[in-house]
């Protein structure tokens, strides 16, 4: 897929206000360490992760969905009659009806025009968005479109602690310790055609991307219900093989790289930056080994926001925006591996 008239526009993001650290997480630990014989520190090795932050225990997603959107609105200088558009990604929802999409258009004033929808890709979530919306503008449908997610990560870990106590075994263990690096925070990405919004806003050019499955393996991790169905008086869990999903992950990554290179006919040295979605610190490392790529092209966030889900990237994105890492002229690189197993990898000359 290429494209020819669409533009980052803006982001937005909200920090999550409680920060809680990977040492607080263990020490919640403590009957599955002594039986273990584990020290404290064992898990921010493991994962590089020093902290995260939550949510409020009494919030919504789609409240800070929302403010994350209207700072995109408010930073591009676009108005919500404007949006033709609004997706909202996240692997969490309010519910599951209505579509969480419609209560943060609700709060943003979107027009009644506008398409609501919410679109699912576990951690892609909001990379799958960006390609919707940019394929309806690409088509002239509509001017501009709104991806907007939020995530928490409170609930989920605190119970995955509980059953780590109860359990207490190494097996258990394994293939819950990717629950722990979860984070919550909420982000937004506006996109348009280029004619609307703040002349003066720099715009980055999204040129386009690859997307490639193996959805053989979409049985390696599992956020959902402990029975099967949607049984409502289930417990909610998350399991992970880990290692099988970094192994299938990785050679998954490599391909589409290969394709991706070959598509947008890359020249040596490119991109110039790589944005990728945020795990932990071996993924990290073993995914820039995979691509053959130098990991200092890479920003992380990881170490004090660990894994946001399908917020991670475009919050990475914002924050290396601000902070000088992304320079007028990059080719840069938004590249992701979700669940199911799905890569994409989206190109954008910033």
């Amino acid at each position: 897929m290429k494209y020819s008239k669409v533009f980052i526009e803006s982001f937005g993001y909200e920090l999550a206000p409680h920060v809680v650290t990977t040492e607080a997480l263990e020490e919640k630990l403590a009957p599955f360490y002594k039986t273990m014989g584990f020290d404290i520190g064992q898990l921010t090795t493991l994962t590089g992760i020093k902290e995260r932050r939550y949510w409020d225990e009494d919030h919504t997603l789609s409240d800070h969905a929302a403010i994350a959107g209207q700072k995109a609105l408010d930073e591009a200088g676009v108005s919500p009659d404007q949006i033709g558009a609004l997706a909202y990604c996240g692997v969490g929802q309010d519910g599951f009806e209505p579509a969480t999409s419609c209560s943060v258009a609700h709060r943003l004033n979107m027009g009644r025009d506008a398409h609501i929808y919410d679109v699912k890709s576990a951690c892609l979530g909001m990379i799958t968005g960006m390609v919707h919306v940019a394929n309806e503008i690409e088509l002239g449908h509509i001017k501009a479109g709104l991806v907007v997610s939020c995530e928490t990560a409170r609930q989920i870990v605190d119970a995955t602690i509980d059953d780590i106590n109860t359990h207490k075994t190494l097996a258990f263990y394994k293939e819950a310790i990717a629950t722990l690096t979860g984070g919550s925070g909420a982000a937004a990405v506006l996109l348009t055609d280029g004619t609307i919004g703040n002349p003066d806003n720099r715009k980055h050019t999204l040129k386009g991307g690859v997307v490639k499955n193996t959805i053989e393996h979409h049985r390696l991790c599992h956020w959902g219900f402990e029975q099967k169905g949607m049984p409502t008086d289930s417990k909610v869990i998350m399991r992970t093989q880990a290692q099988r999903v970094l192994e299938h992950g990785l050679d998954l990554a490599g391909k589409t790289f290969e394709t991706f290179k070959q598509e947008f006919d890359l020249a040596p040295g490119k991109p110039d930056k790589f944005i990728g979605h945020q795990v932990g610190a071996l993924h990290h490392q073993k995914f820039y080994e995979a691509l053959n790529e130098d990991i200092k092209k890479d920003f992380a966030t990881f170490p004090f926001l660990g894994n946001m889900g399908s917020v991670s990237l475009p919050m990475t994105a914002a924050i290396a925006d601000e902070r000088g890492f992304l320079q007028p002229g990059d080719f840069v690189a938004f590249i992701g591996v979700g669940s199911g197993l799905n890569c994409y990898i989206l190109g954008v000359e910033w």
